[in-house]
């Protein structure tokens, strides 16, 4: 079964409707039959019968037999509600307790028919989860899938074991299962199939129904009960009639006995303080059993053929099932005498129908309208079994045994504790006692030796000092006696020394006013020479400057002349190519300079006359000749040549032969060598043109031009260049090939990374690149060759959508609005956009977009989405 949901058939209105069966929790007691058993109980709790009913898909012999036949059964699961149609224009509805369609998957069956049982019955109750139907309509499949190839599939007994074994522990619990079958009336053992013929033993005072000749299991893990189910199916008696290749032939019980301790912490607490061993109560033992009831399908002879030993079978089948319907009716209609014991079926459920067992029923129907009328019957087997009401109640016991076993090990575990503490205690004292002594002598004996050191250490200080005073007293008695020698002998040398500075010191003085007097005179006539030397210098000067001026006149008159020669060669070869006449002889593109007129080309006044005189100068020139001005050292030249192509490229017409020339490759070598910003503006915009042809986009991205386009959108910052880069982008992500390749080379990373820009001709390029990816992604989800959220969505550019979508730039605002419908068309991105925002603004465009095709895109994928719907009911919003 896939996974999901949703109706099968469109839902429609139709005029008679009959009234279902409520889905109130506890219904009137005067039309509910109660457990009589249960009534009065302290711990009794009225449950009803749940039902609920899912739907089979289409088989293959459905699909080609009733391919021109619609289903005769429409489902309603936000509703909870099912249409059984009587002919073309009248349906019967009905209510459920849960719709499962087609596409519901099996977990969500088992969450919504099983868990809440397996829940009551880890809690101490009795729980039945039973499947009826038609043969051929999925019981098994709902209740036995074992899930070997596909975990998903696993079915309802698979799953509830699961549960049990997670909910429980191994040290105090327990689960045992059995495995039978009901085949012709007798009892049977699945787990050992000699045990044919089990008897059904019946409490007199309880009225509890058990088969102590069943053989019974212990579980561990799941491992172990997935082989008893192994088992246990390979010996299930099946075969193949015209409804089902592999139809049931007996009815499957699978029991499972759930024993679990349940331990009230404040009452079981072994503090002697607090309590007494007086005050202990024994753990409450809690006896929950799952029944799983896997029924035989209701088959009508003439349908499925069935004769000889399978048509014995089939009796006994309808025999049984006819006399649990009975005993649901009788149940339904408060009947004072229900036939419990007119089948072993009925007997073996008895306490799941009006027992003390939580009861689920799914019953599970076919889509096609040639079974309509076992269809029905199903249906009202249903609406009757809601009726039905337990009481359930809570099996549980105290465990004395268990509360013995506990108390004589916590009392050993006590003792030896006990003992060890002891122990401990007694080596812990006579440790630190041993400690103490050891660290009193420690202590005693660093002290005695701090005390002889710090005696030593004074001694000694006091000696160093004094031999410091007594050398300091003796070098100060040597320099006094040296001092007095001095003073007395080379008094009078100092004086006649003295004398001797002055006068050198008078005689250098007079010595450097006699320089600076001849430095004086020195520079007076160095000044009156210069000033009588400057004119001439002057003169020279100027004569220089003349004679360089001629040298540039005469360098240019050269220039000027090879420049005609150039032209006339030039004019000389491009007759010699096969021009019929000399038109061209007036005005050629020669050389390199010769480009530099095409930047008078450009006017305001007209662009065709422009575009004509671009056509006529490549007409002359050459293509190949222009493209190789591209690779000029002069800027102006490349400038102007690269101007050239571009407005080639902007006719559709030149673009292939652009392209085989080689003028691609050449766009994008200027792209990734010159840094300059008008070059590559230009080249942007010729790749832009280029771009709009789907063949030059293979090329493009062949050759790393989205690379080279997104490293020029995240170097350049002039408005211009990004809306070139930004358009050659939204040209690349039109194509529906390329969406995976333009994503991981960084071009919608370097198309979101543009909106720093702000400026509205770059933004509004940014917004189409975004919708031609959204449409392109839509149109590849639709036919199924793309799952999964959108690329744009994972590359964070969902914030940036939902807070333009508003844009006053009325462009802006239609690309964005286009992407946004775009988007919502494919459900798995529906929740994303739900957080993000989106939401509100797809409601906005519904109601208020400008355009007509807009607003109806956007109610058209609001309505289709389930997401979506569900959302928008929680919101109370109309579309």
């Amino acid at each position: 079964m896939a996974t999901g949901g949703g109706n099968r058939n469109g839902t429609h209105k139709l005029p008679n409707l009959r009234s279902s069966a409520s889905f109130k929790s506890k219904l009137p007691p005067s039309n509910v039959r109660r457990s009589v058993a249960a009534v009065g109980g302290a711990d009794s709790v009225s449950g009803r019968v749940r039902v609920a009913v899912r739907l089979r898909p289409r088989n293959t012999e459905e699909l080609v037999a009733d391919a021109d036949f619609a289903d005769c059964v429409d489902l309603q699961p936000e509703l909870k509600r099912l249409k059984l149609r009587k002919n073309n224009w009248d349906s019967d509805t009905f209510e459920f307790d849960e719709v499962l369609t087609e596409f519901a998957s099996q977990k969500r069956v088992y969450e919504v028919v099983a868990k809440p049982v397996v829940e009551s019955v880890l809690e101490g109750y009795n729980g039945t989860v039973m499947a009826y139907g038609q043969t051929g309509t999925g019981k098994t499949y709902t209740l036995g899938r074992l899930g070997d190839e596909d975990t998903s599939a696993r079915g309802i007994m698979v799953r509830a074991m699961e549960d049990i074994l997670a909910n429980i522990s191994p040290e105090t619990d327990s689960i045992s299962v059995s495995f039978l079958q009901l085949y012709m009336e007798y009892i049977q053992d699945l787990l050992n199939p000699a045990n044919d013929n089990i008897s059904i033993v019946e409490d007199q005072k309880t009225g509890d129904v058990s088969l102590p000749g069943a053989t019974v299991w212990e579980i561990r893990d799941q491992q172990s009960f997935m082989q008893l189910l192994r088992l246990g199916e390979a010996h299930r008696i099946a075969a193949n009639t015209k409804l089902n290749t592999e139809s049931s032939r007996s009815h499957a019980l699978l029991m499972v006995h759930v024993k679990k301790s349940v331990v009230d912490r404040d009452e079981f607490s072994l503090d002697a303080q607090n309590r007494s061993i007086g005050n202990l109560r024994p753990p409450m033992l809690r006896k929950g059993k799952l029944i799983v009831v896997d029924l035989a399908g209701s088959e009508r002879i003439h349908k499925s053929g069935s004769e000889g030993h399978m048509l014995e079978e089939a009796k006994s089948i309808n025999l049984s099932l006819s006399a649990l319907g009975k005993c649901i009716n009788a149940l339904a209609e408060n009947s004072p005498h229900v036939p419990v014991r007119d089948s072993k079926l009925t007997r073996l459920l008895k306490d799941s129908f009006g027992g003390t067992s939580r009861t689920s029923l799914v019953i599970t129907i076919g889509p096609s309208p040639r079974h309509r009328a076992e269809t029905s019957s199903t249906i009202m087997f249903g609406q009757r079994a809601m009726k039905v009401e337990n009481m359930l109640k809570i099996k549980e016991e105290f465990d004395y045994k268990s509360l013995a076993k506990r108390l004589e090990m916590e009392i050993d575990k006590l003792m030896a504790d006990n003992e060890r503490q002891q122990k401990v205690y007694e080596n812990e004292i006579e440790r630190i006692r041993l400690e103490a002594q050891k660290r009193v002598a420690e202590a005693e004996r660093n002290y005695v030796e701090a005390l002889e050191e710090e005696k030593t250490k004074c001694q000694m200080d006091y000696m160093e000092s004094i031999k410091k005073l007594e050398e300091k007293w003796t070098i100060n008695q040597q320099k006094h006696a040296i001092n007095a020698e001095i003073n007395n002998g080379a008094g009078n040398e100092e004086v006649v020394e003295l004398k001797r500075r002055l006068q050198d010191e008078v005689c250098l003085r007079k010595a450097a006013e006699d320089e600076i007097h001849n430095l004086k005179n020195q520079l007076f006539r160095f000044s009156k020479m210069e000033l009588a030397g400057g004119n001439s210098d002057g003169f020279s000067f100027q004569q220089v400057l003349e004679e360089e001026s001629c040298q540039k006149k005469k360098l240019e008159e050269e220039v000027r002349v090879l420049r005609s020669q150039l032209a006339q060669i030039s004019i000389e070869a491009n007759q010699a190519r096969g021009y019929p006449d000399g038109s061209n002889s007036g005005n050629p593109l020669l050389g390199q300079d010769s480009l530099a007129p095409v930047n008078h080309m450009r006017s305001r006044d007209g662009s065709n006359g422009e575009r004509a005189s671009i056509t006529n100068l490549h007409e002359q020139v050459g293509l190949q000749k222009i493209l190789s001005l591209l690779e000029s050292e002069d800027a102006n030249v490349r400038i102007h040549a690269v101007k050239v192509v571009a407005n080639l490229a902007a006719e559709e017409g030149n673009q292939e032969k652009i392209v085989e020339a080689g003028g691609l490759t050449s766009l994008l070598m200027l792209l990734r060598t010159y840094e300059d910003e008008t070059i590559r503006r230009i080249a942007a915009g010729a790749i832009a043109n280029l771009a709009m042809n789907e063949a030059n986009q293979e090329l493009i991205m062949a050759q790393g031009g989205i690379c080279l386009l997104a490293m020029t959108a995240t170097d350049a910052e002039d408005p211009q260049t990004l809306r070139m880069v930004a358009g050659a982008i939204a040209n690349l992500c039109g194509n529906d090939k390329l969406q995976m390749r333009l994503r991981s080379e960084g071009g919608i990373k370097a198309l979101l990374g543009m909106v720093r820009c702000r400026h509205p001709d770059v933004l509004s390029q940014v917004a189409r690149g975004i919708a031609n990816f959204a449409k392109c992604e839509s149109r590849a989800s639709s036919q199924g060759s793309r799952h999964g959220r959108s690329l744009l969505i994972d590359d964070g550019a969902l914030p940036w959508i939902v807070q333009n979508a508003n844009s006053e730039a009325s462009l802006i605002r239609r690309h964005v609005e286009l992407a946004l419908c775009h988007l919502a068309q494919h459900e798995v991105n529906a929740k994303d956009m739900i957080s993000g925002g989106a939401l509100w603004e797809l409601v906005r465009i519904s109601r208020d977009c400008s355009r007509e095709d807009i607003r109806a895109l956007a109610r058209r994928t609001l309505t289709s989405s389930s997401t979506f719907q569900s959302e928008l009911r929680r919101l109370r919003i109309e579309v």
